[in-house]
């Protein structure tokens, strides 16, 4: 089969694509058959052997490592072609797809290629009415904001909740899902998406070049804040006393302040999970949720595809297309 592979760490164009073995699933596994596979920014710090943080970054844990040549991608939809022992759920011909062994790098995703395993746990059936490049544009993100307002912060109705880089990933699918729990979303973005992040749900607008968000917003419950950085800090002001703000990236919050203020900080680390893809699966199915697409590249073209992803400013996800 085809598959993209990087040698060594390096700019987009380490990625090359390879003939490779066709890779058999193990217990619990199925086969997938890829025909899309969507970009997340692990897939370029990893490509980078993440050569881009500092060691506190990683908060103790050590500095992770790739091991070369290494196959991006943890975000797939797909056919099952084959089903390994003890798998019972799915059956060859089923369309699925799912986050597949996330956060993990030697035994990752891999779903820059024609064929990919998965453990079954990892994935759910992929609805009828949404075709492969969109749902392949889901997992990663779709469970980032999923688990953040389901798991990490519980997301009650009624509350005014800010999101920060709004027609990123992570943050058109926090647009929408906290709609579908009863929130008033104020959306901060740049002055193209407005009209995307309007259709999508979004309450307010805040173009971020011309009114600053700590200007113009008060009393939020719950900021998600998509983009972190040194100047983070500066949502401090939107939040009420006793809110909450949940970081998506590293970011300067002066928690110090924080604390006085009584504000929580709220957040997790991103990882598989087949349940709550089925939830995300009904969401897609009944129209509450959908994937913005910032544009599809074939699999050959995936260092072209990086290049796209490190530009930013990006309306949503960028997929592979896997013929």
């Amino acid at each position: 089969m085809k598959a993209i592979r990087a040698h060594g760490p390096g700019d987009p164009g380490v990625l090359v694509l390879d003939e490779v073995p066709v890779p058999e699933p193990g217990p619990g596994d199925v086969l997938i058959r890829v025909h899309a596979a969507c970009l997340n920014p692990p897939d370029w710090y990893a490509r980078r052997d993440f050569a881009m943080f500092a060691d506190e970054h990683f908060a103790g844990q050590g500095r992770p490592h790739v091991r070369f040549p290494w196959t991006p991608g943890s975000d797939a939809s797909g056919v099952v072609a084959a089903v390994g022992p003890g798998v019972t759920g799915f059956a060859v011909g089923d369309a699925v797809f799912g986050l597949i062994r996330f956060p993990g790098l030697d035994n990752g995703g891999r779903a820059y290629a024609e064929y990919t395993t998965a453990p079954a746990a990892h994935l759910a059936r992929k609805p009828p009415s949404v075709d492969h490049v969109h749902a392949a544009a889901v997992p990663m993100a779709g469970l980032t904001a999923y688990q953040y307002l389901v798991d990490h912060i519980r997301l009650p109705a009624g509350q005014k909740v800010l999101v920060n880089g709004a027609a990123g990933g992570v943050g058109h699918f926090a647009v929408q899902l906290a709609k579908t729990r009863g929130a008033h979303v104020v959306a901060v973005a740049s002055s193209r998406h407005e009209g995307f992040l309007r259709d999508l749900g979004a309450d307010e607008y805040i173009d971020y070049t011309a009114t600053a968000a700590e200007d113009a917003v008060r009393d939020a419950d719950l900021v998600i804040d998509t983009v972190g950085g040194p100047d983070a800090h500066r949502f401090l002001a939107t939040v009420k006393d006793g809110g909450t703000i949940s970081p998506v990236l590293h970011g300067d919050y002066h928690r110090e302040e924080a604390a006085r203020r009584g504000i929580q900080f709220r957040s997790g680390q991103v990882h598989s999970d087949g349940a709550q893809m089925a939830e995300l699966a009904a969401l897609l199915a009944d129209g509450s949720l959908r994937a913005g697409i910032d544009s599809v590249y074939d699999l050959a073209d995936a260092a072209k595809a990086h290049e796209r992803a490190e530009g930013g400013h990006i309306q949503g996800k960028i997929v592979l297309s896997v013929p």
